[in-house]
């Protein structure tokens, strides 16, 4: 458990559901078992693609000619400050872009949620020869532009203000490590622009009630001070919700399942102190309301380290 870096795009995976932009950077987010070192200040672009043309409308697996491949594109900017050796303040915001390769649904883009989150580490101990860490993390989402909700499965976002809590523990024995952890999402209601709407009942309301969601993620692999590889199991589930209905769109509050499997890498540069590149990979092998994405994504990534500034004027000072 090096105080190495770690950011957060957890908004993607939740409040991109459907449209399977699960970019989730795992490179570093929120799930990692990394902290920023005090008064370290890391920034960095990552890039996503997520396509899929299969998709489940409720249980059944089925294409749609009408839609054809849709593809989604995310340029994300994070950032992650270390208030201490033990605790984080993490940042993200994407510019998403979604399209469709056959139909007449017009594409969407613009920039979508930003999302706030504390990383508290209360525990690193020692077990035999093992090192064990366990974490706390909340975060907060919400949209930072008024953009169309009710546009599935084209829309950039949900929508919904999403407050999230997260438990994760991480077990290392020399190089090789497992890291497990599960979270719990409660979203607010969404509005639309139509006055009424059909679930499995009609509703005279611009109000969606949106189900609460679930996500367990599962990681284990080899991690030194160059960096890390890593193979990933992640779990979403939808805590009520709805099935699509045959040959209709997806609608928010669908129930949207995921399970998904993929593999991440960070790589530190030896010769730039600080600069570091990430990537991973994720593939969808289950779901239900969800298309069955492949989902790739790479960025770089620059530590500052500003207890290096304070400690230069501290020397300057007492020489003056």
């Amino acid at each position: 458990m090096k105080n190495i870096f770690g950011l957060a795009l957890k908004g993607i995976a939740m409040s991109f559901a459907f449209a399977a932009m699960t970019i989730d950077s795992y490179a570093q987010t929120d799930m990692d078992a990394l902290m920023m070192a005090k008064n370290n200040f890391c920034t960095g672009l990552m890039y996503g693609n997520s396509s899929w043309k299969n998709y489940w409308e409720g249980t059944l697996k089925r294409d749609n000619l009408n839609l054809g491949t849709v593809s989604s594109n995310m340029i994300g900017i994070m950032g992650n400050y270390g208030v201490s050796d033990n605790l984080n303040l993490l940042f993200s915001v994407p510019y998403i872009s979604n399209k469709a390769s056959a139909g007449t649904l017009i594409e969407r883009q613009g920039i979508q949620d930003l999302t706030l989150t504390v990383k508290w580490m209360p525990i690193e101990t020692t077990i035999g020869k093992a090192d064990f860490a366990l974490y706390a993390l909340g975060s907060y989402s919400t949209p930072l532009t008024n953009y169309v909700k009710d546009y599935l499965p084209l829309s950039i976002g949900l929508g919904s203000n999403t407050a999230m809590v997260r438990l994760m523990a991480d077990y290392q024995l020399g190089n090789f490590f497992t890291t497990a952890s599960a979270a719990f999402f409660s979203r607010s209601n969404v509005t639309i622009d139509r006055t009424a709407y059909y679930t499995t009942r009609m509703h005279y309301t611009n109000q969606v009630e949106m189900p609460t969601m679930n996500n367990f993620n599962f990681r284990t692999g080899y991690r030194s001070g160059k960096g890390y590889a890593e193979a990933i199991v992640d779990i979403m589930q939808t805590n009520g919700g709805f099935d699509m209905t045959r040959n209709n769109m997806p609608f928010l509050s669908n129930q949207m399942n995921a399970s998904r499997v993929g593999f991440g890498f960070k790589y530190n540069f030896g010769k730039v102190e600080g600069l570091s590149a990430v990537g991973n990979a994720m593939y969808t092998i289950a779901g239900r309301n969800m298309g069955q994405a492949t989902s790739i994504s790479a960025g770089m990534f620059y530590i500052l380290d500003f207890s290096k500034s304070s400690n230069n004027q501290n020397e300057s000072d007492e020489n003056k």
